[in-house]
């Protein structure tokens, strides 16, 4: 997968710019608050549909637009694919090659990509909201059924929690309308955990000997599924009736508290590095060496769900990783993923290991330069 071309307009900080790609890396140059996030942020929206950054969209329209429009031309395995978003405060429009998606979920996967950020660590140190939202953006990518599931499931989630609440306390007869909402979350709650399990499955087989490369094999990383009870078979109608059975066990304390306590949206995502937990045992370098290796094998899932190579957005990170770690890094993507670099000054990041590289220099959402 390769972007030849894009263009924004009132996105940002950018009035309106294009920018031709023609070398697997880019590196985009200039000092703080200048725009570089924004381009790689627009490139993530364009995959996504939202950004990585912010939940409200109409963060990225400009100053002096009424909608943002986000264009694409990438070159794919089967031929070219021409995107373009456009996003207003009253919703989004998407189109593939000049045809209207009449689902965004159609839309998402067309193109791929994989963003490590600072804020990345997160995923391995932070909320299991934060690891909930990293799992549904990354299946929904090269699954796009499973946003459709996770959608239905937000929904059905929302009504079943207003009822709880407006519920009164310590309820004990039966309720049929409780039971509608019962099956219906099982129903859809089944099918995201089915993903999320296959999902952690390939991302531990392919995050554990990568891991493995980067440690010089002294540290192995384990990465284990936690959901909100316990799995105890894979076959979806053991699992829809394990489901219905935790709800009715905790039925009063759900009514008590008006809150749904059992599903996905409770789910949590747990590392181990020499079977220590990370998250609570493992110090900074080993958490961010974590994390690297959860990016890295992200690429390698993506290409071998969809048979391409994504896109690797690495936003400010190469000056924060040691040079082995950098070194690494760079081998990995240099020759069969197109990447696209942001930094401060080239001086973070290893030039004589990268073969013609494209430099663009980044100024007051201006972009200019290309060698």
């Amino acid at each position: 997968m390769f972007l030849n071309r894009l263009a924004l307009r009132h996105y940002r900080n950018y009035e309106q710019i294009e920018i031709t790609t023609t070398n697997n890396v880019n590196i985009f140059v200039g000092p703080n608050a200048q725009g570089k996030t924004n381009l790689l942020e627009s490139i993530y929206v364009l995959a996504m549909t939202k950004s990585h950054r912010t939940h409200q969209d109409k963060e990225l329209i400009g100053w002096n637009g009424e909608q943002t429009q986000l264009y694409a031309e990438i070159q794919k395995k089967y031929g070219s694919c021409k995107l373009d978003l456009s996003i207003t405060t009253k919703g989004k429009k998407a189109k593939i090659n000049g045809l209207e998606q009449k689902k965004l979920s159609n839309f998402i996967g067309a193109l791929n990509v994989v963003m490590f950020a600072p804020e990345d660590l997160e995923i391995v140190k932070g909320t299991p909201g934060v690891r909930r939202r990293f799992l549904d953006m990354e299946i929904g990518q090269v699954q796009p059924s499973y946003l459709y599931d996770l959608s239905q499931y937000q929904k059905i989630l929302v009504q079943r929690n207003n009822y709880l609440k407006q519920s009164f306390p310590g309820k004990s007869t039966p309720d049929a309308m409780l039971d509608i909402w019962n099956e219906q979350l099982a129903q859809y709650g089944v099918k995201i955990m089915k993903k999320r399990q296959s999902f952690i499955k390939k991302l531990q087989q392919w995050a554990e000997t990568i891991h493995r490369g980067i440690t010089n094999d002294s540290e192995a990383l384990l990465i284990r599924y936690a959901p909100s009870f316990e799995i105890e078979a894979e076959d979806e109608s053991v699992l829809l009736n394990q489901f219905m059975i935790k709800l009715s066990l905790v039925r009063d304390q759900e009514f008590r508290r008006g809150v749904t306590l059992v599903g996905p949206h409770r789910d949590d995502l747990l590392f181990y590095i020499n079977d220590k937990e990370v998250q609570t045992y493992g110090s900074q370098g080993q958490q961010r060496t974590t994390a690297l290796s959860l990016k890295l094998a992200e690429i390698e899932l993506i290409h071998e769900e969809v048979g391409e190579y994504p896109l690797l957005l690495l936003d400010d990170v190469l000056s924060e990783l040691d040079e082995y770690r950098q070194t690494q890094l760079i081998r990995t993507f240099q020759q069969k993923v197109q990447t696209f670099i942001t930094t401060t000054g080239l001086e973070s990041v290893h030039l004589d290991q990268l073969d013609h590289a494209s430099v663009f220099h980044v100024l007051k959402g201006n972009v200019s330069g290309r060698s």
